[in-house]
């Protein structure tokens, strides 16, 4: 069976089209991205902006056409922060069901968690036992931690990377006040998160799952032998601590230029980077292992799991 995942992000429209089978890993066939970056769009009300919703509305026209150019069996639909938090979010979504020709599954902050951990459960396996994840999108901060395919703790924080770069860093490049204030404000979000994690156990897996926190562990990170031969990338809170200064000395077109910053990214790197680095220092964390696997795998996982149990 074909399956086809559409991720509709703070940051970008994404469509994954995978061929599953029950019992079997989803062998993913096509990958698409549509840049947005929504929070550009956000209006002091809170809503999107008719540019914005309109942007939103021609990347899922196109996906839904490149799905059944794929010949997808089943798309799955999901929008996140952006869409869920949105003062218009309403219209937007029937705009958005409307273009797709079916309904929208918008999903909660802490089922965004549950479904991105489920993915990190499943590629690391249950030998990798007590599991903490972060994923950062541009909306929001997702927070995890357990020792089942379903996180004992989750939680879902406001410190996405494209939220926090246009509350704190909208000027090119930032500077050094900007930066700590983003800082302050990042700590004081978390602390009552970092609260609620403080019952779990000392984790035996620290897992970063976002496309932000791969790049960043391409920059500041180093790769480790994995399973069957897989490398791994593991990212170190004092080297991201290190590149934070650099990161914010040069303008958004001369980042693209270092290692693992895409061009999509450029703008909001220095915010992922910080809220990340403030992430793990509430929660005690010295480095990360990178999962491939984040939250579109996990609705594919989902689904696979009920197409075995009927």
């Amino acid at each position: 069976m074909r399956l086809g995942v559409l991720d509709i992000g703070s940051n970008t429209v994404h469509l994954l089209v995978a061929d599953v089978r029950p019992g079997g890993r989803p062998l993913a066939t096509t990958s698409r991205r549509t840049v947005l970056r929504l929070m550009r769009f956000l209006q002091p009300d809170g809503s999107i902006s008719d540019e914005g919703v309109r942007g939103l509305v021609d990347a899922v026209t196109q996906a839904r056409e490149m799905a059944d150019a794929e010949n997808v069996d089943e798309l799955l639909a999901t929008a996140t922060s952006a869409v869920r938090e949105a003062t218009n979010g309403d219209s937007v979504i029937a705009q958005i069901e409307k273009a797709l020709g079916q309904p929208l599954q918008v999903l909660g902050g802490e089922a965004e968690a549950q479904y991105t951990f489920l993915a990190v459960r499943r590629w690391f396996g249950w030998s990798a036992g007590q599991i903490m994840l972060f994923d950062i999108g541009g909306g929001s901060l997702e927070l995890a931690s357990g020792p089942d395919e379903l996180p004992e703790v989750a939680a879902s924080v406001p410190l996405g990377a494209g939220r926090m770069t246009v509350q704190f860093l909208p000027v090119d490049p930032p500077g050094e006040d900007a930066v700590e204030q983003l800082r302050a404000h990042a700590r004081s979000a978390l602390a009552p998160a970092a609260e609620r994690f403080r019952s779990q156990p000392r984790p035996d897996h620290v897992v970063g799952s976002s496309k932000a926190i791969r790049s960043l562990a391409r920059l500041a990170g180093y790769p480790v032998p994995g399973w069957s031969g897989i490398e791994r990338m593991v990212l170190p809170r004092s080297a991201l601590g290190s590149w934070i200064p650099r990161l914010a000395r040069i303008p958004a077109s001369a980042r693209q230029e270092l290692p693992g910053i895409t061009p999509d990214r450029t703008f909001q790197i220095v915010a992922g980077a910080i809220v990340l680095h403030e992430a793990m220092r509430a929660l005690d964390v010295d480095e990360l292992e990178v999962s491939p696997w984040a939250l579109r795998e996990g609705v594919l996982l989902r689904y696979i799991e009920s197409m075995a149990w009927g």
